[in-house]
């Protein structure tokens, strides 16, 4: 049933977008389906990541000044090599579509590559030559978009991003009620610390970052006359801000994983109805799973109701 369900949406997306789907898949025939199988391919793939790779350390031996002075000629035409090797693929991966090659630039990860590798086509020769130069090492971040499991990092750091924000806003919060804390109890004492609102800012950021926050907690035995108050005042912050608040950030980037998964399954699987016309078995199976699951819930609350009317 969930079969026939999918296969209709296809039919309605074909009739509203001719040749949805056929742009990418073997179907195609002639010079488009020969690049829409190259790109399938894992040994693309595979060079694809090698010539990434092998653009970042190049990037990275040009810096090495004995060697740019020795070898410069070399490196020069290595990188119009490996730039040249880049403009072929993205056209590879654009004639693939075909007829629809516009379809290449809806989606994301395919605008951020020829971003990348349209800004290294500028001409080197202008005012901006040396940040244009920089910006080759950019290419390295073509490794996002070749390797899937990155992409799934990506997409759950940005799909965190909300999440993230309320977490910052507390942990703000929890900053300024010590800071101001730190400046009516050490401030006298320890002006360089906790002098101003700012310095007592930038020592909490210091602390939760674990590094030196004996040395200050110390210091105030010295200058304060209970020792209680800057034990609790210091490992009360550390408690709260570096165990409570950091796992917070780390329950929200593995929520934002989860949904991010997700996304890149739903994908997956309109992509294969696209190519096939219909869901692959594991989609089918995943389908009763979940109607099963809501089964089970509406009978355990429908037993629940039971339970409470006897």
């Amino acid at each position: 049933m969930a079969s026939r369900e999918m296969q209709t949406e296809v039919e309605v997306l074909a009739r509203r977008s001719p040749g949805l789907g056929a742009e990418t898949s073997g179907e195609q025939t002639g010079f488009a389906g020969w690049c829409a199988r190259l790109t399938a391919r894992a040994g693309f793939q595979h060079a694809v990541i090698g010539l990434i790779v092998f653009a970042g350390l190049l990037v990275g031996a040009e810096t090495h000044r004995p060697w740019m002075e020795a070898y410069g000629p070399i490196f020069h035409a290595l990188d119009r090599v490996v730039l040249a090797l880049f403009v072929a693929e993205l056209a590879i991966r654009i004639a693939a579509y075909g007829r629809w090659p516009w379809k290449f630039f809806l989606d994301p990860w395919n605008c951020f590559d020829a971003v990348i590798v349209g800004v290294c086509l500028l001409p080197g020769h202008t005012e901006f030559a040396a940040v244009l130069r920089l910006v080759r090492v950019l290419r390295v971040l073509r490794l996002v978009t070749a390797v899937p499991r990155l992409q799934l990092l990506v997409l759950a750091l940005i799909k965190s991003v909300p999440s993230m924000s309320y977490v910052a806003i507390l942990l703000s919060l929890l900053f300024y009620v010590y800071a101001v804390g730190g400046v009516a109890l050490f401030g006298e004492g320890d002006p360089e610390s906790f002098g101003s609102l700012p310095r007592a800012a930038l020592t909490l950021f210091q602390v939760v970052t674990m590094e030196g926050w004996n040395e200050f907690l110390f210091a105030q035995f010295d200058e304060y006359p209970s020792r209680l108050v800057p034990v609790v005042y210091f490992v009360s912050f550390i408690l709260i801000g570096t165990m409570i608040i950091l796992n917070l950030f780390i329950g929200v980037i593995v929520n934002g994983m989860d949904e991010a998964r997700q996304d890149i399954a739903e994908e997956e699987r309109a992509r294969h109805i696209q190519k096939t016309g219909r869901t692959a078995p594991s989609d089918d199976v995943a389908a009763l799973r979940a109607q099963l699951a809501k089964l089970q819930d509406g009978l355990g609350s429908l037993e629940r109701r039971l339970r409470e009317k006897r």
